[in-house]
């Protein structure tokens, strides 16, 4: 398998949401600290706490605010499969709310990563962009 292998929307919407959580959760870890260092030059600790501020459940569940109502009828349901799934493990700095919310956000992210959905995923992420990351 290489890097960056699409799959079908069939294919990844079996895939269990939590599964898609996994792969969304790096998916946005990695478009947060890029968008950090091609805009600052701050030190990697001061670039690690300000990237941990945002991948972090509250962070993502205060980011979700702005875009639920901007996700398409797929989408909203991917949401929700992953904010509904049966989690193995619990935040320990986060609501269970925030982070139920979290996983349906990072499903998203994964399900639009593993469909070759690119430009959605500037898309919806820029929006946090707009707001100075």
């Amino acid at each position: 398998m290489d890097m960056f292998t699409v799959v079908s929307a069939e294919y990844a919407r079996n895939l269990s949401p939590v599964t898609l959580a996994f792969v969304g959760d790096a998916v946005y870890s990695l478009y947060v600290r890029e968008a950090l260092v091609l805009s600052t030059d701050y030190s990697t600790g001061t670039l690690q706490k300000l990237a941990s501020a945002r991948v972090s459940a509250h962070g993502q569940s205060g980011l979700l605010e702005k875009l639920l109502p901007l996700f398409t009828d797929e989408e909203t349901d991917i949401y929700k499969r992953g904010r509904n799934a049966k989690k193995a493990t619990r935040s320990k700095n986060a609501s269970v709310a925030e982070y139920n919310r979290s996983t349906g956000f990072e499903a998203v992210l994964g399900y639009l990563y593993l469909t070759g959905r690119y430009e959605r995923i500037n898309e919806l992420l820029g929006i946090e962009a707009g707001d100075n990351l």
